[in-house]
């Protein structure tokens, strides 16, 4: 996940993702046990007016970015694709994990003086 674009008038995994990005991932994690695109689609066009190649399109790029995992079951009309997320806890996480190492990264001593500043023990007096 790519933490060069943090939206900070967002919250959450929705600082990183597209507003479709982040319905599908909320339909994703109503349905606890996978789901079609085409389910996914019933759901989030009750949200927003989407095509279904826009929901199929946003599916295949959260796998590219391990978000979201398939599953291949063959049925009628061909192969289908069964999608599951990552639990946003684990999301969440590796935003912050990113996030911290991004700042480190690029502000070195200056950050990690700050963070032990802000968010180390503090001594009892």
């Amino acid at each position: 996940m790519d933490v060069d674009k943090i939206r900070l008038k967002k919250k959450g995994f929705e600082s990183l993702m597209s507003p479709l990005e982040s319905d599908v991932l909320s339909a994703l994690w109503k349905k606890k046990s996978g789901a079609k695109v085409r389910e996914l689609h019933k759901i989030i066009r009750k949200k927003r007016k989407v095509a279904l190649t826009s929901v199929a399109v946003i599916l295949d790029r959260l796998y590219d970015k391990k978000i979201v995992s398939r599953k291949i079951e063959k049925g009628r009309g061909g192969i289908h694709y069964i999608y599951s997320a990552v639990p946003r806890k684990e999301i969440e996480q590796t935003i912050m994990e990113k996030t911290v190492n991004k700042l480190i990264s690029n502000f070195g001593s200056v950050a990690v003086s700050y963070f032990n500043e802000r968010f180390g023990k503090k001594k009892n007096k």
